[in-house]
């Protein structure tokens, strides 16, 4: 097996170093190969999900367009919320990181069922694809952030959504003073900060693995509450290396839906995941940055 995570991929791509692993187990297909600008080639099956993603995400894509990756490419959910480009027998699709899939080898996906049928009919269940990792793919709108339900000021877990690429880092900073605190990545896609981060409003800095950065104030502690801030990671709607910051947009408030799912989260995820009542939407004051 080849041992490369999704971040790993795009340092392939400078090498542009072909590597080929393969395995042979019984009834099954994993053969991936590293090619040049970070694509690989490999194989592609199709899933349901039921209940909660590995990457926590309350509820998957509005278009039904996601993926699952083998444990070494999940990379302990630092591949969570970047987004691929698949290449199948039929055409081709783009599909958002939310899950893991624990019988994968590297080079093997599981997608979901509207982007496996854009590559292929269902009916072939298992098909040779290539696939790469997007850099600043275009956004489905503004940052949003849910604090988890068991959060308090002496412990402190957030999920950042609509980041279009993988974050590197999350901070925190209380709106009353202090020092910016450096979260932790959690294998299930929260950033936690273990000791709290006192009592909130929290000013939350976004890093990703591009170098953008948004800020966005005006967080409160309201555990399983979904805050939409209005904030872009970056350039809104584009593709290309980010541009002005447009405007926040308007702020909404919305019940979140259910994912309806078919692979179980990490013990952790699921333990932590389904306490307490469901995620429910709010707007957050409007006060927020975001530099690229």
């Amino acid at each position: 097996m080849l041992g490369f995570g999704f971040g790993g991929i795009a340092v392939a791509a400078a090498a542009v170093a072909l590597a080929v692993g393969m395995s042979q187990a019984a009834g099954t297909r994993a053969c991936a190969a590293v090619l040049s600008a970070g694509e690989v080639s490999g194989t592609a099956t199709h899933y349901v999900l039921q209940g909660l993603p590995n990457c926590s995400y309350p509820s998957p894509p509005a278009d039904g367009l996601f993926v699952a990756l083998s444990p070494d490419e999940y990379d302990s959910a630092a591949a969570c919320g970047g987004y691929l480009e698949v290449h199948g027998p039929d055409g081709s699709v783009r599909v958002e990181v939310i899950d893991q899939c624990p019988g994968c080898g590297d080079g093997h996906i599981d997608l979901s069922e509207a982007a496996f049928s854009a590559l292929a009919p269902l009916n072939q269940g298992l098909i040779d694809v290539t696939y790469q990792p997007l850099v600043n793919p275009s956004l489905p709108g503004p940052v949003s952030l849910l604090v988890k339900q068991g959060s308090s000021q002496y412990w402190l877990a957030l999920l950042a959504m609509n980041t279009g690429n993988a974050l590197a880092s999350v901070q925190v900073q209380s709106e009353s003073g202090g020092g910016w605190y450096n979260l932790v990545r959690a294998n299930y896609n929260y950033w936690v900060a273990q000791s709290g981060a006192g009592a909130g409003p929290f000013t939350v800095r976004l890093t990703d693995v591009q170098g953008h950065v948004a800020t966005v104030q005006g967080i409160a502690l309201s555990p399983g509450m979904v805050q939409e801030t209005g904030t872009w990671m970056y350039g809104a709607g584009t593709t290309a290396e980010p541009a002005s910051t447009p405007p926040p947009a308007p702020h909404t408030t919305r019940p979140v839906a259910s994912a309806t799912s078919g692979r179980a989260p990490s013990s952790r995820a699921a333990e932590e995941l389904n306490a307490g009542p469901g995620p429910s939407r709010r707007t957050s004051p409007a006060s927020a940055t975001s530099t690229c």
